[in-house]
């Protein structure tokens, strides 16, 4: 009450409703005797006025009349309007009936008294939030013809809005509010045949959602807007395929009552967290034996700007090394993660080098400049479909690149090289597989060298960019179906974080050789992961989102392994981390078959690609494309 009493618009508002109390009172007399109000009547309404005046202001204080922002007058703001009106009425015709019995008062005063308070008081209130709301569109409602169909200024956005409900009613009462949302709501589209030329604030029901194709393109329209909160995930999904259909952009906003309750955050699909989906505890490694080979040193990562890669980075970072060298042959990638860098890293002394391992000179160009004395190795294509469908890239990127890095590595005597490796190179059936277990034996061969040269072996990593997981969640997020290859297929699964301080305390442990591989637990059922994903996401699998199989994708097991049969796996200090002491191998004759892929590269072979691998690794078993085209619904 305070507050209110030191504001200025208090008393003008309250002066405002004094004149138009009194007006009331008068008109109610002049309109009772037909604009000659009698002498006897005239000191009736003097007499009373002093007190009626100042008791219905009270009574209109009580109700809260003048606390309210008259920018957001709503039907609340109206009903205590008419219950201020209607209470203060009656009570000052009860106060008459009791002191004079209603004698030389007429009780039509009194009735046309209320109506007139009423219409006063609540009318000025929304005049003055429609002057409030259009003032800033220069009050075009009052100069605008309505029998005109030409539009003097176009909107910047059309819009047409799905969903002629309580959402897309407050929808377009916001668009209108709000100068700075630059739209012309154009029209509705609802299911319901009940709403179809109904009018919300104006604008029309044009149709069901089946028409937004033709509207969509009749009327011109920019966005499209999903304010349909109540549907299922079967509606909403048939909804949004219909709005891609057009190739306009649309947008869906959750129900207000939903993110109030927090069932929901202003994403459709609820954030979870990787390690919730993988049922155990993270990998914590002894990081402090890392800094003796990090702190002060030139460190280089290759594929600096990929999942791995960037991670990697970041927990180099914290070992203050001399120079981060970042490497990376995509621009786009290279400039998030220097900047960054910047941000988060200023102290520490980073330089990007935009460029391609498979490139020779290149890269003994740069090794010569910035003397590098670490080197992760983490550039590869790892993508099996892709790479199976481009088994020359695979060649030239996973083969030739590494062997680049690793001859580069070798002549200007770095301290330490560390490769990235995958499961997917043990008995390999795709090229991916088989073009990095080629290069864990470029790297061997390195073995007897001073510097340390090993490779690092692990699973998938869970939330790295194109990771099974990433795919779940944009299919959530469009409502379905969730694609699982096989019934049966399995994975190892760990976090970024984990793979890259496994790749750390390796190059800590490596004296030369070594394969490193991390106890990963137990293989998790794909279909199991997408069950879970979904229910973590706020939804029923195979009810609300469908789960659909497709069968599995060129070069893909439906298990993958570690090691292979009859290698010799050892315990390391660190629990978790188990060591291979790699097979070392006849660089010559190695050299010599990397030299015919190349050429088979070159000449984009895949058939001959695929029989080179197969004479380099013969426990390397081609994906049958027959066998592919059998799916599980099959």
């Amino acid at each position: 009450m305070r507050n209110i009493i030191h504001n200025k618009n208090f008393y003008l508002v309250l002066l405002l409703d004094f004149f138009l109390i009194v007006a009331a009172y008068f008109l109610a007399y002049l309109l009772r005797f037909e604009g000659q109000i009698p002498i006897k009547e005239w000191k009736s309404l003097t007499d009373t006025l002093p007190y009626i005046v100042p008791f219905k202001l009270s009574v209109f204080m009580f109700f809260g009349l003048y606390k309210g922002m008259w920018r957001y007058t709503s039907l609340v703001d109206l009903f205590n309007i008419l219950k201020g009106t209607i209470i203060s009425s009656g009570i000052v015709m009860i106060a008459i009936l009791f002191i004079y019995r209603f004698e030389g008062f007429p009780r039509s005063v009194f009735v046309l008294d209320w109506i007139l308070t009423s219409f006063f008081i609540a009318g000025v209130r929304v005049a003055i939030r429609l002057l409030l709301s259009e003032r800033e569109r220069g009050l075009k409602f009052l100069f605008q013809n309505p029998f005109s169909k030409r539009r003097t200024i176009r909107p910047q956005k059309r819009l047409l809005i799905i969903g002629a409900g309580d959402a897309g009613e407050k929808m377009l009462r916001e668009i209108r509010d709000n100068p700075r949302l630059n739209y012309e709501v154009v029209g509705f589209l609802d299911d319901d045949p009940k709403k179809r030329g109904m009018r919300i604030h104006g604008v029309t029901v044009l149709g069901s959602v089946s028409r937004i194709h033709d509207m969509a393109y009749r009327d011109e329209m920019d966005e499209i807007l999903i304010a349909v909160p109540s549907a299922s995930a079967k509606q909403m999904r048939r909804i949004i395929e219909a709005c891609e259909a057009t190739g306009l952009k649309s947008r869906t906003t959750p129900g207000i009552g939903e993110l109030i309750d927090g069932k929901i955050s202003f994403k459709t699909v609820r954030e979870v967290s990787f390690e919730d989906l993988l049922g155990r505890d993270p990998v914590n490694l002894d990081m402090k034996s890392i800094g003796n080979y990090l702190a002060d040193k030139v460190v280089l990562v290759s594929g600096a700007g990929g999942s791995i890669g960037t991670e990697l980075c970041r927990q180099i970072a914290l070992f203050q090394p001399k120079n981060l060298i970042l490497l990376d042959k995509t621009e786009n990638s290279l400039f998030h993660i220097e900047m960054e860098f910047r941000q988060r890293f200023p102290n520490i002394f980073v330089t990007s080098v935009l460029g391609d391992v498979k490139y020779r000179s290149y890269l003994n160009k740069h090794f010569a400049y910035y003397r590098p004395q670490v080197v992760f190795h983490a550039a590869a294509y790892k993508h099996v479909p892709i790479v199976e469908l481009n088994p020359w890239e695979a060649v030239f990127n996973n083969i030739l690149g590494t062997k680049n890095i690793v001859e580069m590595s070798h002549k200007f005597g770095i301290e330490r090289f560390i490769m990235i490796s995958t499961d997917k190179a043990v008995r390999p059936s795709s090229v991916m597989g088989a073009t990095k277990r080629v290069a864990e034996m470029i790297t061997s061969c390195y073995a007897s060298n001073p510097s340390r040269f090993v490779s690092v072996r692990f699973g998938n990593v869970i939330g790295s960019e194109g990771s099974v997981v990433h795919l779940f969640k944009k299919q959530i997020e469009r409502f379905g179906p969730v694609t699982v290859t096989h019934p049966e297929i399995t994975r190892y699964f760990m976090t970024v974080p984990e793979s890259c301080k496994l790749i750390l305390q390796a190059g800590a442990l490596g004296e030369g050789g070594e394969i490193f591989i991390l106890d990963m637990g137990t293989p998790i059922k794909i279909l199991d992961m997408a069950r879970d994903l979904i229910r973590r996401s706020g939804f029923k699998p195979d009810v609300d989102i469908e789960i659909k199989f497709i069968g599995l994708r060129p070069g893909e097991k439906l298990h993958e392994e570690l090691i292979t049969e009859g290698e010799g796996i050892v315990r390391t200090p660190y629990d978790k981390i188990f060591v291979l002491k790699g097979d070392t191998f006849d660089l010559n004759w190695l050299y010599g078959k990397i030299e015919e892929l190349v050429k088979l590269a070159n000449e984009q072979d895949a058939e001959g690609i695929k029989s080179k691998l197969k004479e380099i690794l013969p426990e390397y078993q081609p994906f049958d494309l027959n066998h592919s085209k059998s799916s599980p619904n099959q």
